[in-house]
């Protein structure tokens, strides 16, 4: 038996195919096949599920894999959507997907049941079954990307709420006032995620600008607009005072979030991937300092926090591990 994972995206689509078990012990080999193609968004949400059904159809086939060797089919895609009644809801990044009725459209197509998570949540799955969570029951996994969301599995199990909203971390607001995220300045997104760093970023280099100051972010005023989270992080590395504090303002923040989601969940693991995966060194030292100030000791004392394992596969596993959760 097979397992077809989706995973659905606002610039790229996947389809992945892995073994219809869980492995024990070890994942070599899990995965079988894959391909990936552009999502043409512009063509219309019909028009690209007809490719991504194309596609998979001619994966299983080169695969050597029939239909009714499928088990199941995992679909990961960024909300809002409803995973009960598997239909994706006018995603931000999938313009023009309104009640999208997916899970029904491929059960039709590929005779299995199919299963809807948010790609957050599918992400959390595929790090506690396969990556830095596994072993445990109680894990967090933070997104830390273009934005800040949060999937949980609590008592072995995946939590998402009553209506998929459980998780929206990046919404708690840590100060009165600070750069934008999720629609409110001073948010957990604000502060921590690609955009978030950005604007933190170009709001300090126009105080600086103003003050008389240089860095190595701009040269002159027309820069600062085309200041990105990479560039501070590279020229963080190159010793800039100017990016240096951005990235501790950062980590600052990023320290509160987790202390109150440590004190809230108590989870013996929070995992974190994409801009705290690529800087852990940077990050850890201060966010470790952060927690033992404002976090509960006895839960701090059993949390860990760790930065996603699974890489850039992590896309391919959390479609799969849509899948298993759904059995």
């Amino acid at each position: 038996m097979y397992t077809l994972g989706i995973d659905i995206g606002g610039t790229k689509c996947a389809v992945i195919l892995g073994k219809g078990v869980l492995p024990e012990g070890g994942d070599e080999g899990f995965i079988i096949a894959k391909k990936a193609f552009p999502t043409r968004t512009a063509a219309g949400w019909r028009e690209v599920l007809a490719q991504i059904m194309s596609e998979a159809d001619a994966l299983l086939d080169e695969n050597g894999v029939m239909q009714n060797q499928l088990k199941a089919v995992g679909i990961s895609c960024g909300g809002p959507l409803d995973s009960t009644r598997g239909v994706i809801l006018s995603p931000p990044n999938l313009p023009g997907w309104d009640e999208v009725p997916i899970t029904s459209m491929l059960e039709q197509h590929f005779g299995v049941r199919a299963y809807l998570r948010n790609d957050a949540n599918a992400c959390a799955l595929a790090e506690w079954r396969f990556g830095a969570a596994r072993g445990t029951r109680n894990a967090v996994f933070l997104t830390f990307g273009t934005g800040m969301g949060a999937g949980l599995v609590l008592d072995g199990k995946l939590y998402s709420g009553t209506n998929d909203m459980a998780g929206e971390v990046g919404h708690i607001r840590l100060s009165p006032d600070g750069p934008e995220g999720y629609g409110k300045r001073g948010s957990f997104e604000g502060f921590c995620s690609g955009g978030g760093i950005a604007r933190l970023a170009q709001s300090m280099a126009k105080k600086a600008l103003r003050d008389g100051g240089k860095s190595g972010l701009f040269k002159e005023e027309n820069d600062i607009c085309s200041i990105t989270a990479k560039s501070v992080a590279l020229a963080a590395d190159a010793g800039d005072a100017l990016a240096n504090e951005v990235l501790d303002i950062c980590a600052q923040r990023l320290g509160e979030g987790l202390s109150l989601i440590i004190d809230i969940l108590n989870p013996q693991v929070i995992v974190i991937g994409s801009i705290y995966a690529r800087n852990e060194a940077r990050f850890l030292p201060q966010i470790i300092k952060v927690i033992e100030k404002e976090a509960l000791e006895l839960s701090a004392r059993v949390c860990r926090v760790l930065p996603a394992a699974l890489g850039e596969s992590i896309g391919d596993y959390a479609a799969l591990s849509a899948a298993f959760e759904g059995e």
